[in-house]
């Protein structure tokens, strides 16, 4: 089946190759099937996977995504005024869900970024931001799991918040 970033592929490809027209449909077809605006003139590096086949996710054409990242629907990667530069995110990159990154930031290798955080300040490598606007709430060297890893799912429950 294909999905958004397949489709994407496609259409960066024939753009690469200066085919005309067909990049613009496919960016179409996209959008009409996803409701998610990614440009084929956007760089996305392999491996990186849009969850729920990118429903929801707006990409400014300008902007970078590495390697290996991992994107929830309904994300946002934007510019912002008066700046020209966009954001540009690293590899090993995991954006959750309804997060908003902002502006002419830089997020490095290995981040996580929570779920419905707004990112509009830089992120050094290895860190995990969340909130409005986003703080450093944690390093992922502390975690006891690796969020990119396909291990089995785990049991049970967490523990209640103190």
């Amino acid at each position: 089946m294909l999905n958004a970033i397949r489709l994407y592929r496609i259409a960066n490809w024939l753009y690469s190759h200066h085919i005309p027209l067909l990049p613009k449909i496919l960016q179409l077809l996209i959008f009409v099937t996803y409701n998610c605006s990614i440009s084929y003139k956007t760089k996305i590096g392999r491996g990186t996977f849009l969850n729920h086949g990118g429903m929801g996710v707006l990409i400014n054409p300008e902007s970078t995504i590495g390697d290996d990242c991992k994107i929830g629907n309904n994300v946002s990667i934007v510019g912002q005024g008066p700046y020209l530069e966009c954001p540009k995110i690293g590899n090993r990159v995991y954006i959750g869900p309804g997060a908003v990154i902002q502006g002419p930031v830089i997020i490095e290798d290995g981040v996580i970024i929570a779920p419905n955080a707004v990112v509009n300040r830089s992120v050094r490598r290895g860190k995990i931001v969340g909130g409005i606007p986003a703080r450093i709430i944690g390093d992922t060297s502390t975690l006891d799991y690796d969020i990119f890893a396909n291990e089995t799912w785990k049991t049970g429950h967490k523990e209640f918040m103190e």
